[in-house]
């Protein structure tokens, strides 16, 4: 298993996407892990904490991208010390496996499905709130101003689908309109041009020049690379 590979394409669940802390968020990428961060609850999520009910729910924390394992090591550790686990339940870095095909060569690579999010299975009160907000790394809650949004129990249940699934997905170095060199098979070395992608199926059709005419032709991925 190699180390983490990032994709920034991916996108959190719709109903916390609008919450996003984007000043949080830049903030994380320029300053160091090791700042100052609240030690008291905002009067807006004080209140939300007072109609929350004792149910355990999903939340989104935001922290510094690139240190969400991290995170999760330093905010079990609290939980444990700061005797919270009857409090806060679970740390979930949500990743999947992935296929990425590089120069000729398959291999099985663990990515971050939201760089920058880890997931806490938690009940909300004062105290909750205050070991995870004040957990080294972490940024702040995903949530409306200073409250706390949960996620819906669908899409928990399909993040966790998504990280449980048995096959890896194959990850596509390539897009169509994209120029590939063929590195086995009967056309090696040939120039071509990405037609079609079947990703379920590793296979890439690739428009070839020959004898003067343009040729479709099917390939496992293993067999072009990026010309």
């Amino acid at each position: 298993m190699t180390d983490e590979n990032e994709n920034p394409d991916d996108s959190l669940p719709p109903s916390v996407e609008e919450y996003l802390p984007q000043s949080d968020s830049s903030a994380a990428e320029a300053a160091s892990p090791d700042v100052d961060v609240p030690t008291e609850m905002s009067a807006e999520a004080a209140e939300a904490v007072k109609d929350a009910d004792d149910e355990r729910r999903w939340y989104v924390v935001h922290c510094y991208s690139g240190y969400e394992n991290k995170v999760r090591h330093n905010l079990e550790q609290r939980i444990d010390t700061m005797a919270m686990k009857d409090k806060i339940f679970d740390v979930v870095v949500p990743t999947e496996e992935e296929i990425e095909v590089k120069e000729g060569q398959r291999r099985t690579v663990e990515r971050r499905v939201f760089p920058g999010y880890i997931l806490v299975q938690m009940k909300l009160t004062e105290d909750s709130w205050y070991v995870v907000r004040n957990t080294p790394g972490v940024t702040g809650f995903v949530g409306m101003g200073n409250t706390p949004t949960p996620l819906q129990p669908q899409e928990v249940a399909q993040i966790l689908k998504r990280m449980e699934a048995e096959a890896p997905k194959i990850k596509v170095n390539f897009k169509s309109g994209q120029k590939v060199r063929i590195v086995d098979g009967p056309f090696n070395d040939f120039i071509g041009t990405v037609g079609e992608i079947d990703a379920e199926r590793a296979k890439v059709r690739v428009m070839v020049s020959f004898f003067g005419r343009e040729t479709p032709v099917e390939l496992d991925f293993l067999q072009v690379e990026k010309a």
